[in-house]
């Protein structure tokens, strides 16, 4: 229990390799559900379950709100609305992901310019139809911005557009506590990925994830959160030191990178494989995702130079 805030954490299995989810009931007035799980019969269960053991039926949930729309985090959105009549609120950025539910996280054209041979592209998105499986369109939403407030009996949480890990990734603030509700932008003991996506303000360019993502944790760090709720994992009650951990491995990382770029150059898919020799398959599209945010990261601060190879960009070394 948080101060002023009646906030239950309900953990739901996912059949992802990042394990079950946490998601969060606020019992007030509206009753609000953040972030659902996926769309399997076992996290269905697991919601209904856990709901009875607060005297409960998903019919009574009034809100829904989605940190962002990977499919552990809104998979059951659809399903939930069509029992509760609940509204589902979803960053601006991210809205024609859940009302159309028509792009997955595989971008084949993005992915095409990291060098990936045809066959590995295959597999990516093939994977990733399969992932996008876990959730269905979902036909009453509302669009949120950074910034908006949504009300309760007792008082009110606000949005903080996060981006990073996806473009709209957002955390949701209550002021009167500095709890915090992250999602997957802050968590214990994973550095979250920095998910290769399109820029929603140019869907033919690729999102600076990784810049986006140290913003934003130092936007969190300037709010001094007291409890960050995570989705995955235990919750952070001590950011400052968490923040400072982060940035040391993602700069140790960026150092490595620019280290292994030889005179040749190279593509975003050679770096994934020299950083992560031995990721499994299943993870290759998150490898390449990490590798390229980090190139593009490197060229913005001038460390690397990208030019274009064809359709595949390579990237070369600046020499003083």
């Amino acid at each position: 229990m948080i101060p002023d805030m009646n906030l239950l954490r309900m953990v739901i299995p996912t059949p992802f390799p990042v394990g079950p989810i946490n998601i969060y009931l606020i019992r007030e007035d509206p009753l609000t559900l953040i972030d659902t799980g996926p769309k399997t019969e076992e996290a269905l269960t697991a919601l209904r379950e856990q709901l009875r053991a607060e005297r409960l039926i998903i019919a009574d949930i009034e809100r829904v709100i989605l940190t962002h729309t990977h499919e552990d985090h809104c998979g059951l959105a659809a399903i939930i609305q069509r029992e509760s009549g609940a509204r589902v609120h979803v960053h601006e950025w991210e809205y024609r992901n859940i009302s159309e539910h028509r792009e997955h996280r595989a971008n084949r054209q993005l992915l095409e310019r990291t060098g990936a041979p045809a066959a590995e592209l295959d597999l990516m998105v093939s994977r990733y139809e399969m992932v996008h499986s876990f959730a269905e369109a979902v036909g009453d939403v509302a669009a949120y911005r950074d910034g908006d407030e949504f009300l309760f009996a007792s008082g009110s949480i606000r949005a903080l557009h996060t981006p990073g890990h996806t473009p709209g990734s957002c955390c949701l603030f209550r002021d009167a506590s500095r709890l915090m509700l992250a999602g997957d932008t802050v968590l214990k003991t994973i550095t979250p990925n920095p998910v290769l996506s399109a820029d929603p303000r140019d869907h033919s360019r690729r999102f600076p994830s990784l810049a986006s993502y140290i913003d934003s944790a130092s936007r969190i760090r300037t709010l001094a959160p007291t409890v960050i709720k995570t989705a995955h994992g235990e919750d952070v009650t001590d950011y400052e030191e968490h923040y400072h951990r982060l940035i040391r491995h993602i700069e140790k990382r960026a150092g490595r990178v620019v280290e292994l770029v030889p005179d040749a150059g190279i593509t975003a898919w050679e770096m994934s494989q020299l950083l992560f020799p031995n990721v499994s398959q299943i993870n290759r599209f998150l490898a390449a995702s990490e590798s390229i945010a980090h190139l593009d990261r490197a060229v913005a601060l001038g460390r690397l130079r990208r030019e274009p190879d064809g359709e595949v960009d390579r990237y070369f070394p600046i020499h003083s």
